[in-house]
């Protein structure tokens, strides 16, 4: 008998420094599943990308075995960091934060590329920019 998908998780964690605590516990252990062997096979997969916030999404079988998929970072996550701040505007319509480039939108565009809903690089970025200037992050050059 072939396995059935049971549920499907979404969490968003560090990169490379998951542990059993909230959220990892809480969204997988009503489901059964090994937190440790999660919590070793998600570190080991995203030790490079040293945490950074990534989403992923964790397929769980009626024996109680997973696979889980990491996804790229948020784009508020990357823009954050390309453009040095800690957090984005609180009054985005008049405040200004940081900047960005428009390679720096053309590269994460292009990390982001699997995760979006187009195909086109350059409504990809728009996208990016436009969640940029939802954060008060300006797009220059």
């Amino acid at each position: 008998m072939a396995k059935q998908v049971t549920a499907k998780v979404k969490v968003q964690i560090p990169a490379g420094q998951a542990t059993p605590a909230p959220p990892v516990g809480t969204a997988l252990g009503p489901h059964g599943v090994n937190i440790g062997q999660f919590v070793q096979g998600f570190n080991e997969r995203t030790r490079e990308l040293n945490g950074t916030i990534v989403p992923v999404v964790i397929t769980i079988y009626n024996d109680r075995s997973f696979e889980f998929d990491v996804r790229s970072p948020p784009a508020a996550v990357l823009l954050k960091q390309y453009a040095q701040v800690a957090k984005g505007a609180s009054n985005p319509r008049t405040d200004r934060v940081g900047s960005v480039t428009r390679d720096q939108i053309l590269e994460i565009a292009r990390i982001k590329k699997d995760d979006l809903n187009t195909k086109d690089e350059a409504q990809a970025c728009r996208i990016i920019a436009g969640t940029a200037r939802s954060m008060g992050v300006e797009v220059t050059g």
